[in-house]
């Protein structure tokens, strides 16, 4: 009896979907948010009438936990959250913030180190150290043919036959280059020492005398024709790009004096720990395992994934596949910039009321977009005089209707921003199961199959046939992975 009793005592510790899952004759629902349930029946629906979907337990999570986060905000809504306050906008607009703070931080620690006076500045650009240039850039692709690198030819050498008769550099920069970064600034390049361009541009560039043009010059990206101003030209420009490398220049040697201060130190196998916690970010969002440890503290696993929310994805995807020596990298820079923000909250820096107009306009603008889709909006529900009950049920129609035109390409796909779902996901209930998950998966394989058995050959007539809609698949993959939290 006492070793029955065991059994039952782990089983009510655990309280874990798993097993739960496992103990459920016939699970018949995917996923809970708030008050609503996303069905085996429904989801397998989604992706079985349309090949689209893969038919993988990873994509119907996915799928699942878009319905989740996009519940979650329409229950928002009905509920007369407008979600527009200022602690929501500020942890929605965590990266931007924090990119905010740092740079309020950063003037207050340079605003004494790197500003130069106007004769500090003419000496340097005399010394040569550090240069400012222009260009003009004709591109020519590496597989270009030659009829098209002829024609470029001919194209800068009418351009450098009128700077030689006296036409302005700027001018014919802004309208012939192909360099869209300098290009609206009439070809002007930022201040740079030496190193910093391909060879081929970097030997004619640094071999021009001030006020001096070169000839025409070819790099891999094709042809340039290169200028360097004189100093009365761009006297103001160069000093204040010669400030702008000083204080790039600070802002390194003050990141990496304050982590060799704090003895910052990847532990051993966090390149193994990232590529697991990437295969499933919401997992670990509340991980308090180290991967970086520093004197006062550590930077955890939950502090990376914040991280990686903010990242281009890209980035994001790349990073599984990058080598221990790169991970590490990443790992190091992160956890630089997080102990750098806790240096912005010692010293009490905190954003100014342009930055806070600036968020709130970035995050009403998300908002409005994803009301848009969902055809709601929090004014809806202040004009209905409808139960609570039946306001959720009304938004929780308008996102099936929109995952339905979503799934068949008749909708665009946004996904809620992670770190407003976070938000979402901190103020309800919800939860995927795993075997509600593998269910919908055989569920919709039947169906696919039987859509597939109803088509008839081409060239014969019968009843009419189940076809994928067209257009391009969803961008499901575009969203994070969302794990259950568990109550």
């Amino acid at each position: 009896m006492r070793r029955l009793g065991a059994v039952f005592m782990v089983l009510a510790l655990a309280g874990c979907d798993v097993l739960k899952d496992a103990f459920s004759a016939r699970v018949e629902v995917v996923a809970r948010a708030g008050s609503q349930t996303l069905s085996v029946e429904r989801i397998a629906e989604w992706a079985g009438l349309s090949k689209q979907v893969p038919l993988t337990p990873e994509a119907f999570s996915r799928l699942a936990h878009v319905y989740v986060d996009y519940t979650l905000f329409a229950q928002q809504l009905a509920q007369g959250q407008t979600l527009d306050d200022s602690a929501t906008t500020l942890s929605a607009m965590w990266p931007i913030a924090s990119q905010m703070r740092w740079e309020r931080f950063h003037d207050r620690l340079v605003a004494a180190r790197a500003q130069l006076t106007a004769a500090q500045a003419d000496s340097a650009y005399q010394a040569g150290e550090a240069r400012l240039f222009q260009h003009i850039l004709l591109q020519v692709p590496q597989s270009a043919a030659p009829p098209v690198i002829e024609q470029q030819r001919r194209l800068i050498e009418d351009l450098a036959r009128q700077l030689q008769r006296g036409t302005r550099f700027g001018p014919l920069a802004a309208r012939y280059s192909d360099d869209p970064g300098s290009k609206r600034q009439h070809g002007m390049l930022p201040v740079v020492e030496r190193g910093a361009y391909v060879p081929a541009f970097e030997d004619a560039a640094w071999a021009l005398p001030p006020g001096a043009l070169s000839g025409v010059v070819r790099s891999p990206y094709g042809f340039h024709l290169i200028r360097r101003p004189p100093l009365a030209e761009v006297r103001d420009s160069f000093r204040v790009g010669l400030e702008n490398r000083l204080a790039m220049r600070f802002d390194s040697i003050y990141a990496d004096s304050l982590a060799q201060h704090r003895k910052l130190e990847v532990v051993d196998g966090a390149p193994a720990i990232v590529r697991q916690v990437m295969q499933d970010l919401d997992a670990a969002r509340a991980s308090g395992q180290t991967l970086v440890k520093y004197r006062g503290g550590s930077f955890r696993v939950r502090d990376m994934v914040r991280w990686v929310y903010s990242l281009d994805p890209s980035v994001a995807q790349a990073l599984p596949g990058g080598t221990d020596e790169q991970i590490e990298q990443f790992l190091k820079v992160v956890a630089q910039r997080h102990l750098l923000l806790e240096q912005a909250d010692s010293a009490k820096v905190n954003l100014a009321p342009e930055d806070w107009a600036y968020l709130k306009a970035q995050h009403d603008s998300a908002l409005t977009i994803l009301e848009t889709l969902l055809n709601l909006s929090p004014q809806l529900f202040r004009d209905s005089a409808q139960p609570p009950a039946a306001r959720e049920q009304l938004a929780a129609a308008r996102v099936n209707d929109y995952l339905d035109r979503v799934v068949q390409s008749r909708a665009q796909f946004m996904p809620i921003p992670p770190l407003l779902a976070e938000v979402l996901r901190a103020r309800a209930d919800w939860s995927v199961s795993q075997a509600g998950l593998r269910r919908a998966v055989e569920r919709a394989k039947e169906m696919r199959a039987t859509a597939d058995s109803l088509r008839v050959p081409p060239g014969q007539q019968g009843p009419p046939t189940l076809t994928p809609a067209p257009g391009p698949a969803p961008a499901l993959d575009s969203v994070q992975g969302q794990g259950p939290r568990r109550r």
